[in-house]
């Protein structure tokens, strides 16, 4: 475009070329492009009061200041870690900002390396040697992982088998997810918090396609039996496919070690503080996978003056071939949260990722240890090393979660008698004030 009297490169269109594009398709004006049915085209106002950006903020600081001052010991599944400063700062910059898919390689390759590391990451530390560039969650990650069973049909049953205590909204996903296949979602029995193997042994059978397994649990409880685990999953000629998140993986049994075919889970518990919504799926699996693989895959190769280089590889979404052949619908990813991710994980380093996760058990225990010293409560409820959350038992739960509230404190309510309880490096100063708040809520 030429002549720009007006507008911005995000906005190039002046009125004058505006008109001439119009006339040269033959219409008066830019809603004649759209054909749109009469009822749902709304002619109204919206009745919406221009207000300056100085009254806009007044306003809402007003009404964000009317939210509870709580700290928060929340957890299943929304973490919250130490992000460091000069992680806002570099992610901030407008190429990570603006930058949606990085389908031109020649003006993305930070980008891009940025995405490769942070798949490397997940290689070495779930030692599978294949990672995708990101998911949306660790529930689309699940049910991507169910529907690349159901396509590479090495399992021979229909049956994806999930923990009966397995987050509900993950549940939810997954079934949506299955809904367009072959495959039906079943639950196997928990025993104190973990899988009970000799229930699941019984209910291993040729039918199961997929057995999922967490660690940590929802409960926050580790799993002390992911061999035998893949090794019931393997027997009955079924995929293993074991959730967990970036932070643990630090400190569990390796995933490839144990017989996991696939690791789904949360990696925006480093990088993301707690939105209790947005996350970052990590997905990884084994290299005969690789043409299954839903997402993005960034890839490293040379270009024609033999400098490494990277690009996005093997797309088969369904936007980039034909839909029959295509191994997902999932269009995007979250390449700016795994850059965030990627960060912090590269600034604490293998050993202080490792230091990290260790906090997460020894927090949990010390702060179990001293509400279990209080009259009333029973913590942790489950006889199971814990990562960053467990369960404690109360008489009444939903009212003593009330009365903490009331103190300043925020924790779950689970069912009429269990808290739970989460702790990490961001709340660990006021453990001792919860406690206290705890002795006058029980």
């Amino acid at each position: 475009m030429t002549n720009h009297d007006t507008g911005s490169p995000f906005a190039p269109h002046t009125p004058s070329e505006t008109a001439a594009m119009l006339a040269a398709v033959g219409v008066d004006s830019e809603e004649e492009l759209f054909d749109i049915p009469e009822n749902v085209l709304f002619g109204g106002e919206f009745g919406i009061t221009r207000r300056s950006e100085q009254s806009v903020i007044e306003e809402t600081t007003e009404l964000l200041g009317e939210n509870d001052d709580l700290t928060e010991f929340l957890g299943r599944g929304h973490y919250d870690h130490y992000v460091p400063s000069w992680v806002d700062h570099i992610a901030d910059r407008s190429e990570f900002l603006t930058s949606y898919t990085q389908y031109q390689p020649e003006i993305a390759q930070g980008f891009l390396q940025a995405l490769f590391e942070y798949q490397s990451i997940l290689v070495e530390l779930t030692g599978l040697p294949i990672a995708n560039c990101s998911m949306y969650d660790a529930a689309t990650a699940l049910g991507e992982a169910a529907t690349l069973t159901s396509r590479v049909r090495t399992a021979t049953g229909e049956t994806v088998l999930v923990p009966e205590l397995l987050d509900a909204r993950r549940r939810d996903v997954l079934e949506n997810y299955v809904a367009g296949t072959e495959l039906n979602v079943e639950t196997y029995p928990m025993n104190d918090g973990n899988a009970d193997l000799t229930a699941l042994e019984r209910r291993m059978d040729e039918d199961v396609a997929l057995l999922y397994a967490e660690t940590p649990t929802v409960r926050g409880t580790i799993e002390e039996q992911l061999s035998e685990l893949g090794r019931l999953a393997h027997t009955a000629d079924a995929l293993f496919c074991l959730g967990t998140d970036i932070v643990a993986l630090a400190l569990v049994e390796e995933p490839a070690g144990v017989g996991a075919d696939m690791v789904v889970g949360e990696a925006g518990s480093l990088g993301l503080s707690t939105s209790y919504g947005m996350g970052l799926g990590l997905f990884a699996c084994r290299e005969q996978f690789l043409r299954q693989v839903p997402g993005r895959l960034v890839g490293a190769s040379t270009d024609e003056t033999d400098r490494r280089a990277y690009t996005l590889t093997l797309q088969t979404r369904e936007q980039h071939i034909r839909r029959e052949r295509a191994t997902s619908n999932i269009c995007t990813n979250q390449a700016w949260v795994a850059l965030r991710t990627a960060m912090c994980v590269a600034s604490l380093g293998p050993d202080g990722l490792v230091e990290l996760a260790n906090d997460c058990v020894s927090g949990a225990r010390e702060l179990a240890d001293r509400l279990n010293a209080i009259d009333g409560v029973t913590a942790p409820v489950h006889d199971r090393h814990h990562f960053r959350e467990f369960l404690a038992r109360v008489a009444d739960a939903p009212d003593v979660r009330k009365r903490l509230e009331t103190r300043g404190f925020a924790v779950h309510a689970i069912d009429d008698h269990h808290l739970q309880v989460c702790t990490t490096e961001t709340n660990a100063d006021e453990r001792g004030r919860l406690c206290t708040a705890m002795e006058d809520a029980v």
